[in-house]
């Protein structure tokens, strides 16, 4: 059961002069929350647990996500770019059309993950656990990190 709830995180915003920007929610429970839409840019969610929560156009730009759990989160059209989510849990994640242009995803865990369409210019791939996921049509311009042959390899699995 999440820690808070829209209506708080709202508040917690509303009280931070109207900006997500530099909000400490570091191992917050946080999950199967309905936080679309919100600006959370900058925030700190550290180890933050948002297992199954709507984040679908959330903007999450240079945040901190690192180590935290976004498995099966629906982050659709969301604003990542910059975002720190080193050692993160985006395993079933919906990433369809989301920009993490800069990202670090080293050791993230993305399998099952649907980055269909996502802008992932830039985007560090190092160690991060790839396996069944989607990047039919995803923008992969200066990725690093990627798998030995992957274009071989991803070109056989569309």
């Amino acid at each position: 059961m999440a820690d808070l709830t829209r209506a708080d995180v709202i508040k917690i915003i509303a009280g931070n002069s109207g900006s997500g920007k530099g909000l400490i929610l570091r191992g917050v429970d946080l999950s199967q929350l309905n936080l679309s839409r919100l600006s959370l840019a900058e925030a700190l969610l550290q180890l933050a647990n948002l297992n199954q929560s709507y984040l679908s156009q959330t903007d999450l730009s240079k945040s901190d996500l690192s180590q935290a759990n976004l498995s099966y989160a629906d982050l659709s059209e969301a604003n990542l770019q910059g975002a720190n989510l080193q050692g993160a849990n985006l395993a079933g994640a919906d990433l369809r059309a989301a920009n993490l242009t800069d990202a670090d995803l080293r050791e993230t865990d993305l399998r099952g993950t649907n980055l269909r369409g996502a802008v992932l210019v830039r985007v560090n791939f190092w160690n991060a656990n790839i396996d069944d996921t989607n990047l039919m049509f995803a923008n992969l311009e200066g990725a690093r990190g990627l798998p030995v042959g992957f274009d071989q390899w991803s070109e056989g699995s569309g």
